[in-house]
């Protein structure tokens, strides 16, 4: 589980047609899901891969 202080300022840096999502973030057992736009960003060793070209879409 990553810091909840942590959680609390990261936010979602995909940029979409241009726009910046900065959505807020929430932890899932295989990583990082922005709740605006679905993205799911891989956690590595306990750190968190922030990368938009590292993301996947979320499975429905």
């Amino acid at each position: 589980m990553l810091d909840a202080r942590l959680l609390e300022i990261l936010c979602c840096p995909a940029e979409h047609g241009g726009a910046a999502c900065h959505g807020e973030l929430e932890e899932l057992p295989d990583g990082l899901r922005c709740r605006a736009c679905g993205l799911v960003y891989p956690v590595e060793d306990g750190i968190p891969v922030m990368l938009q070209e590292q993301a996947r879409r979320e499975q429905p």
